[in-house]
């Protein structure tokens, strides 16, 4: 039988903050939330392929991967890999099932990869393949593992696999490896893979490296490698129609920030951890930047929150006046924040409280863990509140019709990845 999934609606109101009032506001906009899916397991990602405009695929951080088709949640999963992944899950923890991304070939190929940590807490990249039968299900005996890395501790794990829209190319976030103040400097080193954006050409039987990858030559940093110098870019993107890239990347102990590369610019950037935290000397305290770091195009302090959840540009059809619009969050704090990338330089930026609307009801909206397009360009907002509390929010035109009443809960003293 079809669960009927009761749709929530809340109202997004425009707020310019004091600090950035001098950029330039487009028209004004207002948006609302709905939900489409509750009930939820540690929900973490979730993803669609091109096109789909039914299918919402709903990852799970036990293992699961769930379908959401036509507005409701099928009761058999897309996949079932709980017996493979890191065991113990909780609020805090980094491990277990953490991303998805399907083939811009998946119509043709079937294929779709995964990120998640093995039961011995290690990294590993698996591609799988559509069930031959079911397009509503995966063929387990086909996982091909692409790419195993070993991690030195439990948090710090990234996370995020996504195709660049530009070189058809597989990237895949990595963490510094973990503890706190990356005591390795790993993040630095160019012979580990840990700290880094991967760049791989998976459309063979393995992976294999691009050809303008920006260290594949022989000696010096590894291959695979196309930007180094991050902490734990939890949840990065790319922009579809343009191919610009934006990682939200977590910070230690005060700063958060997102950073942004133009989609023609070349690989090799190093965003600078653990010499610098966001804007600031990290180790060492002075002098860390001798002018070869990017810095973030965007920064806040832990008094605006504790986690950046990296989020996705909005690209639908159904709101107009955000298109362009780059949507992100904080795990710890729970509103929506924007802005826009102009001439190379940020614009627009807003944040997004929540106004209750007439209704029936009450409810919190929280502990958001992704922000992440369907086939379509629309967006979703992933809330982990709880262990089977998880809820699954669409971002809609204001004036969508409300049955129950919403508000964003109060900030809550959640952790990810310090």
């Amino acid at each position: 039988m079809r669960r009927r999934v009761v749709q929530a609606v809340v109202v997004l109101l425009l707020v310019v903050p004091g600090p950035l009032t001098a950029l330039a506001p487009r028209a004004s906009a207002q948006i609302a939330l709905t939900r489409v899916a509750g009930g939820l397991a540690w929900p973490v990602w979730v993803a669609a392929p091109p096109g789909d405009a039914r299918r919402l695929f709903i990852v799970q951080q036990g293992g699961l991967i769930r379908i959401l088709k036509d507005g409701a949640l099928l009761a058999a999963p897309f996949l079932d890999v709980s017996a493979l992944v890191t065991p113990e899950l909780g609020q805090g923890s980094e491990q277990g099932l953490l991303g998805l991304a399907f083939d811009p070939q998946y119509a043709v190929n079937g294929r779709f990869f995964i990120d998640y940590t093995d039961v011995a807490g290690n990294t590993l990249i698996a591609r799988y393949v559509v069930s031959a039968a079911d397009p509503d299900r995966a063929d387990p005996a086909s996982a091909v593992t692409l790419l195993a890395i070993d991690q030195p501790f439990a948090n710090h794990n990234g996370g995020t696999v996504a195709f660049g829209p530009r070189d058809g190319y597989l990237y895949v976030g990595m963490g510094d490896g973990g503890s706190a103040g990356d005591p390795g400097n790993r993040a630095q080193d160019g012979g580990t893979l840990l700290g880094k954006l991967l760049r791989l050409d998976v459309s063979g039987a393995a992976y294999a490296i691009p050809p303008d990858n920006p260290f594949a030559a022989p000696g010096g940093a590894r291959d695979e490698i196309w930007a180094v110098g991050l902490r734990n870019p939890y949840r990065f993107s790319f922009d579809p129609l343009n191919g610009d890239l934006y990682i939200g990347d977590v910070g230690q102990d005060a700063w958060e920030e997102v950073d942004w590369q133009p989609g023609d610019a070349p690989g090799g950037r190093n965003y600078g951890w653990r010499r610098m935290e966001g804007t600031h000397c990290y180790d060492p305290v002075n002098d860390c930047n001798d002018g070869s770091l990017i810095l973030p195009v965007y920064e806040y302090s832990h008094d605006g929150g504790c986690s950046v959840t990296g989020g996705a540009v909005y690209r639908g059809a159904a709101i107009p006046a955000v298109q362009g619009t780059y949507f992100f969050a904080d795990y710890c704090t729970p509103r929506l924040r924007s802005f826009r990338m102009t001439g190379g330089a940020l614009a627009d930026f807003r944040e997004w409280p929540l106004s209750v609307v007439p209704g029936a009801g009450t409810a919190t909206v929280g502990a958001i863990a992704a922000i992440a397009p369907d086939g379509v360009g629309e967006l979703y907002i992933v809330d982990r509140t709880g262990t089977q509390e998880g809820e699954l929010w669409k971002i809609v035109p204001e004036g969508t019709p409300a049955v129950e009443r919403r508000t964003l809960g109060a900030t809550k003293a959640l952790y990810r990845g310090r």
